[in-house]
């Protein structure tokens, strides 16, 4: 494979917060907050490829590379139960959602380069959550099912989102390394920019580095506005090891998010300048989407700006 993000230097666009978009601006009901349940409905699949394709057709506007989220975040075993539901069910939920992702892409596939398909993994519970498993080998075991599902539907690389641990991420890429997919490892950051843990981003780097033999594709950081990690974006050498962001457009902490009843979207041109810092301080840095309270006005202005920037260079 070949023109993978960490393989070239295309800017690549992610898309924003699918969840928050779905729930808040046009009324589904997302049980554990599993996107991937839309599938089954027609009306809830006609959304998801409505909302997509806002943002490929932004991708293809601005010639910008593309990652397609697999809706798969929360299709995975520890939520079955939640949204009552048996194993089998979850498994055929992986396919159906990059059999979803593989139709968007060979729509585009001619318009859009490069193009692939990002197999969403997420967290084993709460994604603000803090250590989900005691050490590396049972994430490991835990995440290879899922991971074997979507290297069996065929997805071009994985993204491990709002990972809150070491010993999750460590898992997370052993276990893709035993099906040679690349995978991104994302952590969420409070508002000091550690993790929920109290680890600080650069020593959780540092640490799944060592354990995986740098087996991450590259890392990203999640679910925190930019303020929020900002001070620790020094001159550092784990920085080159950053490939982009997905960020929260509201400055509010996790918990606040939590327990309010209302979207906060922040400044969509503020927070699309403030993407072009972190890329001025984290040059490896080319995967740039958006996370929970952002839409496709936030990703637009993100292009927007980097398309302006770059042309200007």
């Amino acid at each position: 494979m070949t023109n993978l993000p960490h393989q070239c230097e295309q800017i690549f666009l992610l898309d924003g917060g699918l969840e928050t978009e779905m729930i808040f601006n046009r009324g589904f009901d997302l049980p554990a907050f599993a996107a991937h349940t839309l599938l089954s409905d027609p009306l809830g699949r006609e959304a998801l490829k409505n909302y997509f394709r806002g943002f490929l057709d932004l991708a293809k506007e601005k010639q910008f590379g593309f990652l397609i989220d697999a809706p798969t975040w929360r299709a995975q075993p520890f939520f079955a139960e939640e949204l009552g539901v048996s194993l089998e069910e979850i498994r055929q939920a992986n396919f159906r959602a990059v059999e979803f992702a593989r139709a968007l892409k060979q729509a585009y596939v001619n318009e859009i380069q490069p193009l692939l398909i990002n197999g969403l993994i997420g967290p084993c519970g709460d994604a603000y959550g803090g250590e989900h498993f005691s050490n590396a080998e049972a994430a490991q075991a835990y995440h290879r099912q899922q991971i074997s599902w979507l290297a069996e539907a065929g997805v071009d690389l994985l993204g491990a989102f709002t990972l809150t641990s070491v010993n999750e991420a460590i898992g997370i890429v052993r276990a893709s390394q035993e099906f040679s997919l690349p995978v991104s490892i994302s952590f969420t950051v409070e508002t000091d920019g550690r993790l929920p843990t109290g680890t600080a981003l650069s020593e959780a780097i540092a640490i799944v580095d060592e354990a995986t033999n740098q087996g991450a594709a590259y890392f990203m950081v999640n679910c925190a506005h930019p303020d929020h990690f900002r001070a620790v974006i020094r001159e550092e050498a784990w920085l080159s090891r950053l490939g982009g962001f997905r960020c929260n457009p509201s400055r509010r902490s996790h918990a606040q998010l939590d327990q309010a009843n209302f979207l906060d979207i922040g400044n969509p041109v503020e927070l699309a300048h403030s993407y072009w810092t972190l890329k001025q301080k984290v040059p490896s840095a080319n995967v740039f989407g958006a996370c929970c309270g952002s839409d496709l006005r936030h990703i637009r202005e993100i292009a927007k700006v980097f398309d302006e920037k770059i042309s200007k260079i």
